[in-house]
């Protein structure tokens, strides 16, 4: 279990008169859809799965020795043929991708212009040098070349050869040399570097078509970034991009000619790494879904290398795939598209579908990601999902948020509640200036003190003082006189406890039919000596982009409707109801205007509750 999570889950000897769920509302006739490519059965919990061996791959004692003098800086032709002549530098093998990529920003670069996140951006316009610093979410696409996945996803590949050899000559031009060491610019940040060398040994066939001089020029580079790679890659960014640098260089080792150390080399860093990048239940400790897409992209390629090679991927490295999928599929809503946490946006079902498609991974989605952090209830065709973490600690954050005990609701695949998300989308259509705003508390559908975040948000994407420690306590209810049943997350956490002298505890029970949702906000003295005064707060309540909402006429409540044409009920029993202007991010990146319930007054620092129930009508 991750440092900072108490869990307690337990279960329950009975109802508990305090929070007994509400008699129930007439069922409805669908069953909840299943996820993509996995089982239908939403409630494994993954226990099944046997943790992965994190050690280096078992070698015999000439690979040892081998890999040993390559990591000293032997160089692999002297310990592949130390008598042979040098080889040429050429691919030994094509490789089929299998990773998705997006289409309709493959058609924009054949009509000149990169297109992330809604923003096009003209290639002339483009510093390839990356001296005039362009927005994150571009500088990630152009210098890792993650374009030429879309550029071969629109059409037939000898249609996007020239665009492709066009922008590498580009970059090629600006780019000449690597620099001595890591940091000179996003170019030769590891995890670019990485997963641009990645790609130019998966997308060979769109940048070695041309005429010889070219291609000679680009192998010549090919060599020179996986050279580069070999001594650089424990200076990366952070453990996804140390992934990445791994990624590419076993990759070099599989399909560049005497690359057998250097393959050696890769492939007992690359276990280390992803060893220091997850927990034990599979999660990446960014605790981010994007984070978590990414990883298993970068090994869906690398077992595409081997296959083009014709050599079977390492076991352990197959068990961290199969790890890495059921957690991102706890994030699914019925629709099969992603939840909005920790800087991710609501990726579209079938990005992820076609993502799991490609790791041929079938399993289900993970009710209780306890290291992750994250909480998992499906109730027939309803869908809750429940942050029960700190945030990430600073060294794995890219865009840690202050989300802690944020949650969202889904039915029939239709979003009810949500979170903004999108703050690692900043750059495209959402401006870069709101990319802190998103990664607050109050962009997340949780209470918040004051108006101050539950854990500081730093520049950077970095994460500052506040939540520590979570308690977690998951139960399931029974009802004997009606037959019914729901189940009660219960959870607290620290973070307003220095600066308000208060504890932030949270209970949300869903009913096993769905049509219910029973939340009680509580603020409890942190000591026994509690402050005096009060301090302001504020429960919000970010609604789906497709849900119409109108007050009710005592504005304690509002109606709720959803695009299925299902009537739900919000109401509140901590004070008036208010409407107020949110921002939702959505599939593609791109900021929608929606609308948030928000209730808020002024509570003592002795503490208060706050209940509130949505229920589905008729």
């Amino acid at each position: 279990m991750s440092a900072g999570v108490v869990d307690t889950a337990s279960p329950s000897p009975g109802p508990n008169p305090a929070v007994t769920p509400a008699e129930p509302a007439e069922p409805s006739a669908a069953a909840e859809p299943a996820a993509p490519v996995v089982d239908a059965d939403q409630s494994g919990t993954g226990r099944a799965l046997a943790l992965v061996d994190f050690s280096p791959p078992s070698v015999g004692a000439g690979e040892r020795l081998i890999r040993f003098a390559y990591r000293l800086g032997v160089p692999g032709t002297m310990l592949s043929s130390p008598f042979g002549k040098k080889a040429r530098t050429r691919l030994l093998a094509t490789v089929h991708n299998t990773v998705p990529g997006d289409a309709c920003a493959g058609t924009a670069l054949r009509a000149g212009h990169f297109l992330v996140h809604g923003a096009k951006t003209p290639i002339a316009q483009v510093d390839f040098a990356g001296a005039g610093r362009v927005t994150p979410p571009l500088e990630r696409v152009v210098h890792s070349f993650a374009w030429l996945t879309d550029l071969e996803a629109c059409g037939p590949r000898e249609q996007g050869t020239a665009t492709a050899e066009r922008i590498l000559g580009a970059w090629l031009q600006a780019n000449p040399k690597p620099p001595a060491k890591p940091g000179k610019g996003p170019a030769w940040a590891v995890g670019n570097t990485g997963a641009r060398l990645m790609n130019w040994l998966v997308h060979a066939p769109l940048i070695l078509s041309g005429e010889k001089a070219f291609r000679l020029r680009v192998l010549a580079h090919v060599a020179e970034t996986a050279r580069w790679l070999d001594r650089h890659v424990h200076s990366a960014e952070d453990k996804l991009a140390e992934v990445s640098g791994w990624c590419g260089i076993v990759a070099a080792g599989l399909l560049l000619p005497e690359g057998r150390p250097r393959r050696l080399y890769g492939e007992a860093g690359l276990m280390k790494a992803l060893g220091e990048l997850m927990g034990d239940d599979g999660g990446v400790l960014s605790r981010s879904p994007i984070a978590q897409m990414e990883a298993i992209a970068l090994l869906v390629r690398l077992r595409n290398c081997y296959k083009a090679t014709r050599r079977d991927p390492e076991p352990s490295m197959e068990r961290v795939i199969e790890m890495l999928v059921p957690p991102l599929l706890a994030l699914c809503h019925g629709d099969g598209s992603l939840g909005s946490w920790q800087g991710g946006w609501a990726v579209s079902a079938a990005d992820v579908e076609a993502l799991v498609k490609a790791s041929e991974v079938r399993t289900r989605p993970l009710r209780e990601v306890r290291q992750w952090g994250y909480q998992r209830v499906a109730a027939h065709r309803t869908i809750l999902q429940f942050d029960t973490a700190p945030p990430p600690m600073p060294g794995d954050a890219r865009y840690g948020c202050a989300s802690t005990l944020a949650f969202e609701f889904s039915h029939a695949g239709h979003r009810l509640f949500v979170n903004c998300g999108g703050a690692a989308s900043g750059g495209g259509l959402v401006p870069v200036r709101l990319e802190q705003g998103l990664r607050a508390t109050a962009a997340h559908s949780t209470l918040t003190l004051d108006d101050a975040n539950s854990t500081a948000v730093l520049i950077n994407g970095m994460i500052g003082a506040g939540v520590t420690a979570v308690d977690v306590d998951r139960k399931t209810l029974e009802q004997e006189k009606s037959g019914t049943s729901a189940t009660r997350l219960e959870a607290s956490h620290n973070g307003y406890a220095a600066r308000y002298g208060l504890t932030h505890r949270r209970i949300l029970i869903v009913r096993d039919d769905g049509s219910e949702l029973r939340g009680e906000d509580m603020l409890l003295p942190a000591s026994r000596k509690g402050k005096r005064g009060k301090v302001g707060f504020a429960i919000r309540f970010h609604l789906g982009p497709e849900v119409e909402v109108a007050l009710t006429e005592d504005g304690h409540g509002a109606a709720i409707l959803l695009p299925d044409q299902s009537y739900w009920q919000f109401r509140s029993g901590a004070g008036p109801v208010e409407i107020e202007d949110s921002l939702w991010v959505d599939g593609q990146g791109r900021p929608v205007a929606t609308q948030q319930l928000v209730i808020q007054g002024m509570v003592s620092r002795g503490g208060g509750n706050f209940g509130w129930l949505l229920k589905k009508m008729g």
